[in-house]
């Protein structure tokens, strides 16, 4: 079978509110595609790669079910440490069998089903969701894999919200889906209202531009319980009138070492463009950043600055700020096991 394209959802301020809508948990893992077509098991990644060989678990777990063709649109899930680890999927992105085998002995992963593009001989891409999620319901619980998850869906947007304050902040947001719409590969049909999550930081350092002397990025760090200043991330989202008074107030505040626990990387033999290279700070600016995900206690991409914070000492900002990754005890809760 060809590679499928999944449907994908827009970015909304808040859910949409009316008859009709359909809301899921957005959940923050690999998203898959998962086929059989009798013996022959695929899973594809988002971006179209094949991912069966990095999770074999998952396609040995496929093989065992009862029903013998299916498409499955749905994410993979780790539990490692507690917690549901998108730096444990990462991990698996390895090159050398062994060690994806040795992996998925330790920490096998989940596959979080909310969607059937086919079952048996039936193509049900054209049908309206109400029809497919009945489709993919039945198929579920005609089987027994405990690795083989139905993702929760609701008509009650206020239960939607309170996944989210259940979750304590860990759940990467809500998707809004129309029942009558048919599955729409490759397309923003859906919509999706991610955690607003912010987190108040010490600009431990900065970084020029690449073609002038101006600040580019701002390196974030939070204390941990111990005293030290870890590096977590940064923002480049800096307006241009605004960035030769940010140059000039940050020049008078260079001084090392800037973080005293994990620091940014500089210049390597693979990299050794000026811009890699930061300036350490004295810790005396505190500033409020917009973040969506924490992978290994740390911003997992680049941070909107929303404002200073002069209100509040440097020692305020520690880790503790970060929300926690979903525990499998709150995605049991969510899924009503």
């Amino acid at each position: 079978m060809d590679v499928i394209a999944p449907m994908e959802a827009l970015l909304a301020e808040e859910l949409p509110n009316g008859p009709g809508w359909q809301y899921e948990p957005k959940w923050d893992g690999f998203r898959c595609i998962a086929i059989r077509d009798s013996d022959e098991i695929q899973l594809w990644s988002k971006s179209g790669k094949p991912l069966a060989r990095y999770f074999p678990e998952i396609a040995a777990m496929l093989a065992r079910l009862k029903a013998r063709r299916f498409v499955i649109d749905g994410e993979l899930l780790i539990a490692a440490g507690g917690a549901i680890a998108f730096d444990a999927l990462q991990l698996r992105l390895h090159p050398a069998a062994s060690r994806v085998a040795k992996l998925a002995a330790e920490s096998p992963a989940m596959l979080m089903a909310f969607d059937c593009l086919a079952l048996g001989r039936k193509m049900l891409a054209g049908l309206p969701l109400a029809d497919r999620r009945a489709q993919l319901e039945l198929l579920v619980a005609k089987e027994s894999e405990p690795t083989l998850l139905l993702s929760p869906a609701t008509l009650d947007r206020k239960e939607a919200i309170g996944w989210l304050k259940r979750s304590g902040g860990a759940l990467d947001g809500v998707i809004a889906k129309r029942v009558e719409q048919s599955y729409r590969p490759g397309e923003r049909a859906m919509v999706k209202v991610k955690q607003r999550r912010t987190a108040d930081c010490v600009i431990g350092g900065f970084r020029y531009g690449r073609n002038d002397r101006l600040v580019a990025s701002l390196l974030l760090g939070l204390y941990d319980r111990a005293g030290l200043l870890h590096h977590v991330g940064f923002t480049s989202s800096i307006a241009a009138k605004d960035r030769p008074a940010w140059t000039k107030e940050l020049g008078q505040l260079v001084a090392p070492p800037g973080f005293t626990g994990n620091a940014p990387g500089g210049p390597s033999r693979w990299s050794t463009d000026r811009t890699a290279e930061w300036q350490p700070l004295k810790s005396k600016i505190v500033v409020e950043v917009l973040y969506d995900q924490v992978t290994a206690g740390r911003f997992r991409h680049g941070t909107r600055l929303l404002r200073r914070r002069p209100d509040k000492t440097p020692r305020q900002c520690t880790c503790d700020q970060l929300a926690h990754p979903l525990t499998p005890a709150q995605l049991e809760q969510l899924i009503g096991r």
